[in-house]
């Protein structure tokens, strides 16, 4: 493998442009624009950024934590940088594609690396019809909200929504609902990746809901359409003893 041509981006956090610095005075390094590499100091949701930034390039992120969890991201050292980069295992994420149609007919499209979710804006819940691959499958879930995680999201707010944890070679999704009212009992559906699944929301001039797809929101929305978006993966980087893959096996056995 040939040595990697590497730029360095840190979120506005001081640990991050601290090591930043440090960084490029000890490696050469380019424009991201230019990159083999781009090394993404911060934490997780600077990480979900330059991700976002870098769907539909040939370029691989390799994050180092500067941040608080840092799930995604490899430990951060100053010393071997290259050769941490080029023996990294590369895993590759298909994010999804989130077309929102609002209260005015106005469709938008957003793509989710971790999950698209739905959310009641107002004191009161909101009522929204599953439909998978033009089924129905639930007729009226009545919740604060539902959402739809990918095995990279699976242990974010989707986990934190009671949600399952997926493998991240999984070729499933997890729809998972957000403080159901009714049904009651009903905690979610594992379906496949190839699956389209839609959200019709009920009564929504009474009972609005917004759509999120990672940090992109539309308000009052009355139908959204989730689907894996093929044509737009993104490479990450890991170093072999701590790959994203690994992670969130060990996440299952956390008490």
């Amino acid at each position: 493998m040939a040595r990697p041509r590497i730029a360095i981006v840190a979120s506005g956090e001081r640990r991050a442009t601290t090591a930043k610095a440090k960084l490029e005075a000890l490696h050469k390094t380019t424009s991201p624009d230019k990159a083999d590499v781009i090394v993404a100091l911060g934490g997780d949701g600077f990480m979900l950024e330059v991700l976002h930034d870098a769907m539909g390039r040939d370029v691989a992120i390799y994050g180092m934590n500067r941040g608080s969890i840092g799930f995604m991201m490899n430990d951060f050292h100053d010393g071997d940088l290259i050769d941490r980069i080029m023996r990294a295992r590369e895993t590759v994420l298909h994010p999804l594609r989130m077309r929102a149609t609002d209260d005015k007919g106005v469709c938008h499209e957003a793509v989710a690396i971790n999950e698209v979710a739905l959310f009641r804006e107002t004191r009161q819940t909101a009522k929204i019809r599953i439909v998978v691959d033009g089924v129905v499958r639930l007729a009226k879930l009545v919740c604060d909200g539902v959402l739809i995680a990918t095995p990279a999201g699976s242990t974010a707010y989707n986990l934190s929504a009671h949600g399952p944890i997926l493998p991240i070679g999984a070729q499933i999704l997890a729809l998972t609902p957000i403080s159901a009212f009714r049904p009651r009992r009903w905690r979610g559906a594992l379906l496949p990746t190839r699956a389209t699944v839609e959200f019709d929301v009920l009564e929504h001039a009474k009972r609005p809901v917004s759509a999120v797809a990672d940090f992109t929101e539309v308000r009052d929305v009355v139908k959204v359409s989730v689907r894996i978006d093929e044509n737009s993966p993104v490479r990450l980087l890991f170093d072999s003893e701590h790959d994203l893959e690994e992670r969130i096996l060990k996440e299952q056995f956390v008490t």
